[in-house]
């Protein structure tokens, strides 16, 4: 249910905007902006989107938790992830993950 809600976004987003595609995050389902990973599907059945580090997170209306897929690491720095309980917010955040991707890379 989890990995069939995050491929119904990255199919959206593919069909909408020429320069995205799918591809991979490690061994994970991901979304590509030019060849660059914006968002992915975890293990833990979670979509993680890259927001950065200095993103004002107060400003987003859902838990969000810095992604850290490392036992003996911090977690990677700029990097969130959302349970599948906040999936309504799944492609807002994909949106907002691949305008932030679109603008550094402008």
């Amino acid at each position: 249910m989890e990995f069939e809600k995050f491929s119904e976004i990255r199919q959206l987003f593919c069909m909408k905007y020429a320069d995205v595609t799918e591809g991979k995050m490690m061994s994970s389902e991901a979304i590509h902006y030019k060849n660059k990973v914006f968002v992915f599907f975890s293990r833990k059945k979670k979509m993680v989107f890259k927001l950065g580090k200095g993103y004002p997170m107060e400003t987003i209306q859902v838990p969000l938790a810095e992604f850290n897929p490392f036992k003996n690491k911090g977690p990677l720095a700029g990097w969130y992830e959302v349970d599948f309980e906040h999936h309504d917010q799944w492609e807002t955040l994909t949106q907002l993950a691949l305008n932030l991707i679109q603008n550094k890379q402008a």
